[in-house]
């Protein structure tokens, strides 16, 4: 399980462990805190009070400091998991909805071509129509795309990169979404 980090803007700057998001709560640099309450932590007894210190985590922190990244600076890394899930397992081609193992990373002009392996330049495609297409371009091949690439936001980045977000993580970062991501439901 991951806790979602923010700035204190409200800007998302990574995923992190629950011991990570502890050592924010024992340093006091969490300024606030939305979502559920994750986990339970239990430390020592005070000497004088005999109170166990106890730290409750959230799925979401804001921390406090100016964030050591800019967020709107960062380009989405390019992975087949983030590629697949930006096209929702569809392929560009022929429009079927397939599971990652019969998917493959299709690049548009083809890289024999000079074409890029960037976002823009690549979408998903199952094998019978990446083996179809070759090296061609949709054109060339008579094989036009359903759909259009695009490189995804800060927000569709942070949906991309955790498999296992909980669900008042995602209700805060799809309420973020741009309008057209193919990320909504």
């Amino acid at each position: 399980m991951k806790v979602l980090k923010l700035s204190a803007q409200g800007l998302p700057q990574s995923w992190i462990s629950l011991e990570e998001a502890v050592l924010h709560y024992a340093s006091e640099d969490v300024r606030w805190e939305l979502g559920e309450e994750v986990a339970v932590f239990h430390g020592g007894h005070n000497a004088i009070t005999g109170l166990q210190s106890r730290i409750a985590v959230n799925s979401i922190i804001g921390t406090a400091g100016v964030p050591r990244i800019n967020p709107f600076a960062l380009r989405s890394g390019l992975t087949n998991t983030k590629l697949f899930a930006r096209d929702r397992c569809v392929c560009a081609y022929c429009g079927g909805h397939y599971t990652e193992h019969d998917l493959t990373r299709e690049h548009i002009r083809p890289l024999a071509q000079q074409g890029q392996d960037d976002w823009m330049n690549v979408v998903t495609a199952c094998r019978g129509c990446n083996g179809r297409k070759g090296n061609r371009t949709p054109e060339a091949a008579h094989m036009p795309l359903i759909y259009a690439p695009y490189v995804p936001n800060l927000w569709e980045d942070f949906i991309l990169r955790n498999r296992r977000i909980l669900a008042d993580q995602m209700a805060f970062l799809t309420a973020h979404l741009p309008e057209h991501s193919r990320l909504h439901g």
